[in-house]
């Protein structure tokens, strides 16, 4: 029965592993979405979006991982050395996943601050139109009055 249960657990941690290959991937293409000239957010937003699906296969897989290593964990009390090469394994698939885990993170830093910038930039360029747009606008007004000069020599003894 244990058996099955840590069977269980390293097929969980496998999965798990999977996943995070997936939301690794799509932290990539995030990141050449924002690094590319012309950067387009309606699939920056679908990568995301796909990303949120993946986080709560995550979840789900944590969460189960969590319920199922609560059983086993009692059963595993007195008999450790029988399961050696079980323990061993989950042990480096564990260390497996908070490497990836860690990556990931990295990877979210990395896109979160791509993503500040390009909206720091474009936030830059609407004000800086604002600013020539009041420019011209402001010229175009001066011109208009300008245009309506009276006439200086004009004989009005008709």
């Amino acid at each position: 029965m244990t058996e099955n249960y840590l069977a269980l657990l390293e097929e969980s941690l496998r999965k798990k592993l999977q996943v995070m290959a997936e939301i690794e991937k799509y932290n990539l293409r995030q990141q050449e979405v924002f690094r590319s000239e012309n950067v387009e957010i309606e699939r920056f937003d679908e990568y995301v979006e796909e990303k949120g699906r993946l986080i709560d296969k995550l979840t789900a897989l944590d969460s189960g991982f969590e319920k199922l290593y609560a059983k086993v964990a009692e059963q595993l009390e007195g008999n450790r050395e029988k399961y050696t090469v079980q323990i061993r394994t989950l042990k480096a698939l564990v260390t497996e996943v908070t490497d990836v885990g860690v990556r990931i993170q990295a990877q979210e830093a990395r896109n979160k601050k791509l993503v500040e910038d390009y909206f720091r930039k474009e936030k830059e360029n609407i004000r800086i139109g604002r600013k020539s747009s009041r420019a011209a606008i402001g010229y175009y007004k001066t011109m208009n009055q300008s245009a309506v000069v009276p006439p200086q020599f004009l004989d009005s003894k008709k």
